[in-house]
């Protein structure tokens, strides 16, 4: 069986939620299917390290799609005549993109539908992109993925797409994330904040992560005599927009929040590990990563009440109201102080992340994908 994959996410160093779900899924699916061959489609050159086995076939074609008019003729004209050359009996799509142009039967992963209710947080083109061509991805599937049932609801309700051709495979956790020493903990600490605990953000800061009003929240805790516990903010700064500018510029504690970029994965574990908890407050969220990462390495959560994050959260994190600073400000203030509540959170979420493995979930999207090629032989 020949199954054609859409790997431009596939950049090493540079993975951010979507990279890391199409590297841990398709890792797994070419080495438990050395049977089946896979052939791996970028749009730039790439590295050896996604060669994940000897059925795995790279194969390059421009351009690198990273623009609206360069998805159209991506998608549309150049990987329509790789599929036509390779003739595979499946096209899956990890980041929901698919081409109109080709009848192979496809499989898209459509993480969330964010800019179909905050449109406004994504450029003119892009979001105009995403809103016509999205639905008829969901259309044109032969099955869909989603990483949560709030997804799922949410396809079903925007695309009238029938529940039943919609999956859920949650993210997985990698080995790297799990409760560290205090030693190691300390001179983490030392190296990024002065040896100062810290409150942690982790994610791109992209408008609807909400990263404006956890600055405001950050204001307010150390106003009203939180600790002198520092707020690190792990992520790229391409959406750096002016709403984020005015937060941070307004700020009374600004000196006290570092912005330390992308991390490599393991100082992104040491870091989560380190922190005094994870504040995770984005307004709409697919899933939500970082919560799992926290839980598993026995660092409690602050998380948002919308979206995805209760489901992900399972009992197991603080919720907040994330459009509201004050209450962001308040639980900082309460897992500081309550020692009680931060040692029940913390059991709960050591054993809510057992419940998220990537070999599960693996096995998840194989099944879809098999069902549709056994749908696809007696069609």
């Amino acid at each position: 069986m020949k199954i054609a994959v859409n790997t431009r996410l596939l950049l090493k160093g540079r993975m951010e939620g979507i990279g890391w779900f199409s590297h841990e899924i398709l890792k797994r699916l070419a080495q438990q299917h050395p049977e089946h061959d896979f052939y791996f489609i970028f749009d730039r050159p790439y590295s050896p390290i996604f060669l994940f086995g000897p059925n795995v076939h790279p194969i390059v074609i421009g351009p690198p799609a990273r623009h609206p008019f360069l998805f159209v003729l991506w998608f549309e004209w150049s990987l329509k005549r790789a599929l036509d050359r390779i003739k595979p009996d499946v096209f899956f799509s990890p980041d929901g993109f698919l081409s109109l142009s080709t009848d192979i039967p496809s499989v898209p992963v459509i993480h969330d539908l964010n800019f179909e209710h905050f449109p406004e947080d994504l450029p003119w083109l892009v979001r105009k992109y995403y809103q016509y061509y999205f639905p008829k991805f969901a259309v044109k599937a032969k099955r869909v993925i989603t990483v949560s049932e709030f997804s799922k609801h949410d396809i079903v309700q925007c695309y009238n797409i029938s529940p039943e051709l919609i999956t859920v495979a949650y993210n997985g956790l990698r080995e790297n994330f799990k409760p560290e020493s205090e030693l190691n903990r300390q001179k983490f600490r030392v190296k990024k904040t002065s040896g100062k605990n810290y409150f942690l953000f982790v994610g791109a800061l992209h408008p609807r992560k909400n990263i404006h009003r956890l600055l405001q929240a950050y204001d307010i805790y150390r106003s009203n005599g939180g600790e002198t516990n520092r707020l690190l903010i792990v992520g790229g700064t391409y959406w750096w927009n002016k709403t984020l500018k005015q937060a941070y510029e307004g700020m009374i504690y600004r000196d006290e929040v570092v912005f330390s970029g992308h991390l490599a994965q393991n100082d992104l574990a040491m870091a989560m590990a380190s922190a005094e908890a994870l504040v995770y407050v984005p307004y709409f969220e697919g899933f939500g990563v970082p919560i799992i990462e926290a839980f598993a390495c026995g660092t409690p959560v602050i998380a948002g009440n919308l979206s995805s994050l209760p489901e992900v959260a399972g009992g197991a994190a603080l919720l907040v109201d994330p459009m509201d600073p004050q209450q962001i400000a308040d639980g900082m203030k309460r897992l500081q102080s309550d020692s009680e509540l931060r040692s029940r959170l913390i059991e709960a979420g050591l054993k809510r992340a057992q419940e998220f493995n990537w070999d599960k979930s693996a096995e998840i999207v194989w099944h879809v994908i098999e069902k549709v090629l056994k749908q696809e032989k007696h069609a």
